[in-house]
């Protein structure tokens, strides 16, 4: 019998599975087959079999939580898999999402780099100078004493004493049992990424040094761009192809949770980011994927945009649960099922696992009505769920269990509807599209409404959780 804190735990909506993690490829669901094809495939393909050799840049995105990360990290595994190396890393965990510069995202990705390339043992790249003289000046700007000296943990070694003088290089003297005193030496590069660190975190809580940062770097973003191309990412590419790799990849994961603050001259912080200054993030001479803001593709800069990064965005649609005329659609559900069904039971077979649902839910009926109710958002079912479980504290759960977590769902998203808003939402539900309307940006934003894709195109409808108080007041 399950136990009901493990089938808690299982259903965690913060969880982003990576299949590179064997635990984690176990309980992976391919959505593939009724999203309508495979975007990642598609993006995959497209640095690993039409253009390995040349720089391309590409734009993704979707609704928060309907699984973006997790095809992501699994796009990764596989261009490892195909001899690439992968730099991927979550902007929000380096950046004020809040408050974002060209320049801020630059050099995160600058410190990405280079501290994934640290790692690489065989590559023995020069000293990035011209990066180190931007943060020596950043320094200065800010008037903080950073240190760019470190104690770098090596495995073997022990600690070895890092300092960014002579040519960049640093070295140590380190006692190694049975040899004695034993030189190390490895390049800057753990140096720049700890510089762009500690100067980022000074920055990153205070809106006025941030400013004072921003005001020396936006004027030095072409130098900055040139560094990164000519001192990290072409010498690397260089020396991986000598390693037998084909080259490098940057996947920049949740810039599409970039806020949708306003800038002082009116445009939107998104706008600005991937439309104004898009030209100068296409400049990276690798192959670097970037997760944008969904409702970019509602706006009038959509022509613009796909013009400054020259590609069109790919979209990972919900998982649909319904055809447009509003019946079930069974192979959608079906997967739906299965991605509770494979956390719940993950060491045995999709046979054995349909066996054992009423050992989860009273009913089947009951299961599949939480299917339906999700809309096939990943992370509302997984919300739903874990709410359910919370309730009721034992198993199987209960349709009246579900009706109390629906409730209570609806009753949250009608605080924040408006009359107005009542009347678009309306006019989604009977057309099944969205017009280009900042006002449909901020229901599809705030998760009222739903984009899906099928054989015909792309169509729009309503979260679920709302859906039968639109046919009430239509």
């Amino acid at each position: 019998m399950l136990d009901i804190r493990e089938f808690y735990r299982a259903t965690n909506p913060s969880r982003t599975l990576n299949v590179a993690d064997a635990n984690d490829r176990d309980l992976y669901i391919d959505f593939s087959a009724v999203r309508c094809g495979s975007t990642i495939e598609e993006m995959r393909d497209k640095i690993s079999f039409f253009s390995p050799d040349e720089a391309t840049v590409q734009l993704f995105t979707g609704h928060l939580g309907c699984g973006k990360s997790t095809e992501l990290l699994r796009l990764a595994h596989e261009l490892r898999k195909q001899d690439f190396h992968v730099v991927y890393f979550e902007s929000s965990q380096d950046l004020e999402m809040g408050d974002l510069d060209v320049s801020d995202i630059l050099l995160a990705i600058a410190r990405r780099i280079s501290e994934s390339l640290s790692e690489l043992k065989q590559l023995e790249l020069d000293a990035p100078r011209g990066l180190q003289r931007l943060l020596q000046g950043a320094a200065r700007i800010l008037q903080t004493e950073i240190d760019l000296a470190a104690e770098l943990d090596v495995p073997g070694l022990g600690n070895i004493q890092a300092n960014t003088e002579g040519k960049g290089s640093f070295s140590a003297e380190v006692g190694i049992p049975g040899l004695g005193q034993v030189q190390a030496d490895s390049k800057g590069l753990s140096l720049v990424a700890l510089g762009i660190g500690k100067i980022s975190a000074k920055a990153r809580h205070s809106p006025e040094l941030r400013g004072k940062l921003r005001d020396y770097l936006e004027v030095r973003t072409t130098n900055i761009i040139e560094a990164i191309n000519e001192e990290l990412i072409e010498p690397a590419i260089a020396q991986l192809k000598d390693l037998g790799k084909q080259g490098l990849v940057v996947i920049v994961d949740n810039l599409d949770r970039v806020e949708k603050t306003i800038k002082p001259w009116g445009r939107t912080q998104p706008e600005y980011l991937f439309v104004d200054r898009g030209e100068q993030l296409r400049q990276l001479q690798c192959h670097v994927i970037y997760t944008m803001p969904l409702a970019l593709l509602y706006s009038n800069d959509l022509n613009p945009l796909t013009s400054r990064f020259g590609t069109d965005p790919k979209v990972l649609p919900m998982v649909p649960v319904r055809h447009r005329d509003g019946t079930d659609r069974l192979d959608g559900l079906e997967k739906m099922r299965q991605l509770i069904l494979t956390r719940a039971f993950p060491g045995l077979s999709a046979a054995e696992r349909q066996g054992r649902v009423l050992e989860l839910f009273t009913s089947r009926e009951v299961f599949d009505q939480l299917c339906r109710i999700s809309g096939g958002h990943v992370r509302e079912i997984l919300r739903l769920l874990n709410t359910w479980i919370m309730k009721e504290r034992q198993l199987p759960l209960s349709p009246q269990g579900l009706e109390v977590v629906i409730r209570e769902r609806r009753d949250r998203m009608l605080y924040a509807i408006t009359d107005e808003e009542w009347a678009l939402l309306q006019q989604v539900h009977q057309r099944k599209q969205v017009a280009g309307d900042n006002s449909y940006d901020l229901l599809i934003s705030s998760m009222f409404v739903y984009e899906y894709r099928d054989e015909v195109g792309s169509w729009f409808d309503l979260n679920p959780v709302l859906d039968a108080i639109a046919r009430q007041n239509s």
